[in-house]
């Protein structure tokens, strides 16, 4: 029974995996151009990259979930599409849903097939194939929060230089510009996008809330919502830009002790984390059979799966209590 069981998943994770296997190749053959049209596209685009100002508007957004319209229809009916769309955003990368989601998927079937052909054991080979597609997610995820920090360590001197720009009597769409030209990204590169939208006649209010959507960060709330009101009710701008300024580095600065005074708990926490899948490795390697009734038992085979969801919940629990927001 059990071998008919193992041979029933090995059919199946084939034949799924050879399925998003042709259609990522359906997806690369619908979106290449033949050679004579990319070169005459490439060169048409070379000379209007010669005429181009350097800070060329890209306004048009790209709502499109996938190259493949069948795909994109039926990602069009999810409504996680458009939140993992706007994940991948703000992590920087240049690639649409239907794509990411055939990658995850392959490389989930993948796993499962591969573990599923070298150790026949199913709890295993599914756990492997679910850690393989959550990978891509996990990357994205870092991705993002790096750059939210790379962001977030620029921000204040954004506003200082946007402080300075008034102050020289400059408008506050050109410090908007200044920004854009004289700062690193990822602060320059949303700065431009706010300065295009802007330009090109959307009103202040919808390229700052557009500004937040693509930063979701309290910084970024707080100038958002001082520059609506100082729009609305006036003052000094100069004066205000400066004292948010200070008080964006007095957070950071109060984060950082924080961080420092957690650094042993978030220590503590990493260490029974990975404690359980450590001692059970360790344990297979010494002596094997002690804890083989868990790789080869049905009743094994569940406990294994309830003691990775009862890891997962205290894991996540874990990292909730040491991780302070400020």
């Amino acid at each position: 029974m059990r071998e008919d069981t193992t041979v029933l998943i090995i059919l199946i994770t084939t034949f799924l995996a050879s399925l998003l296997l042709s259609w990522s190749l359906i997806v690369a053959l619908a979106t290449g151009k033949p050679a004579d049209v990319a070169g005459r596209l490439e060169t048409i685009a070379k000379r209007q990259e010669d005429i181009a100002e350097p800070l060329a508007p890209q306004l048009v957004r790209d709502e499109e979930l996938s190259a493949v319209p069948l795909l994109h229809r039926l990602m069009a009916r999810w409504s996680w599409s458009k939140g993992l769309q706007k994940l991948l955003a703000q992590a920087g990368w240049k690639i649409k849903p239907g794509k990411f989601v055939l990658v995850s998927g392959v490389l989930a079937f993948g796993s499962l097939l591969v573990f599923s052909l070298l150790i026949a054991i199913p709890p295993v080979a599914l756990l492997a194939g679910l850690a393989a597609g959550i990978i891509p997610f996990l990357a994205v995820l870092l991705q993002r929060a790096r750059r939210f920090a790379r962001f977030e360590g620029v921000f204040p001197d954004a506003i200082d230089l946007l402080t300075r720009s008034v102050r020289a009597g400059h408008a506050f769409t050109t410090g908007l510009e200044m920004i854009s030209r004289e700062l690193p990204e990822p602060v320059a590169g949303e700065f431009r996008t706010t300065f295009d939208e802007y330009n090109f006649g959307l009103p202040l209010r919808e390229a700052l809330v557009h500004l937040t959507e693509r930063m979701p960060l309290p910084e970024v709330r707080f100038f958002a919502t001082a520059m609506l009101i100082q729009k609305e009710s006036g003052g000094n701008l100069a004066e205000l830009l400066e004292g948010m300024s200070r008080i964006i580095r007095e957070r950071f600065k109060i984060l950082g002790e924080v961080r420092t005074r957690t650094a042993q708990g978030r220590l503590t926490a990493g260490i029974l984390i990975a404690l359980p899948p450590l001692l059970f490795v360790t344990l297979n390697f010494l002596n094997p059979g002690y804890a083989q009734l868990l790789l080869t038992e049905q009743l094994g085979h569940k406990i294994l799966m309830a003691s990775f969801l009862l890891q997962a919940i205290g894991s996540a629990l874990l990292w909730k209590i040491v991780h302070i927001e400020v």
